[in-house]
């Protein structure tokens, strides 16, 4: 199983006029999003699921792939770990996942899959981290984390403009 992380794009800032869950892309965002969905869409298969938070940047984020998509209630900011493995999953499924989604608990979770600890991590803004897991028994009751290998890191700044 692949799981492809996709942290939202620049967003604008928070206050109390504006609910964390409804702030939007800045330009720049709008941006970031279009130039990693089209180096994405090239990449994954179609059977890939896309899972997304409910908090409106990670909606825009994930539209400018512009494949169907799925509102995981779970997967809001203050999600845990647990929760996005159970989402998606993890370890039994067998299509690829990509989840987008917020920080820091996408770098809690490439920090629990790669490494095998839970650690804060940083995954910047609109950055891609492909984790894939390798040679799965059918048994397998527990996550094997020996078996998470890191397959890539994108950012938008590695893409042409």
């Amino acid at each position: 199983m692949d799981l492809i992380l996709w942290r939202h794009a620049e967003a604008e800032p928070g206050g109390p006029e504006t609910p964390d869950l409804s702030r939007s892309l800045t330009a720049k965002g709008h941006k970031q999003a279009w130039k990693m969905a089209e180096w994405l869409d090239v990449r994954l298969p179609s059977s890939c699921r896309i899972l997304v938070s409910p908090a409106m940047r990670t909606v825009q984020t994930a539209d400018a792939l512009g494949r169907k998509l799925r509102i995981e209630p779970d997967l809001g900011p203050d999600t845990t770990v647990e929760k996005i493995l159970k989402a998606v999953n993890w370890p039994h499924g067998r299509d690829p996942v990509l989840l987008v989604g917020h920080q820091p608990v996408l770098g809690q979770l490439a920090a629990t899959l790669i490494g095998g600890t839970r650690q804060n991590w940083s995954i910047r803004k609109a950055n891609i981290w492909w984790i894939t897991q390798r040679d799965r028994q059918e048994d397998e009751q527990e996550i094997d984390l020996s078996h998470c290998s890191l397959r890539v890191v994108m950012t938008p700044e590695l893409l042409r403009k």
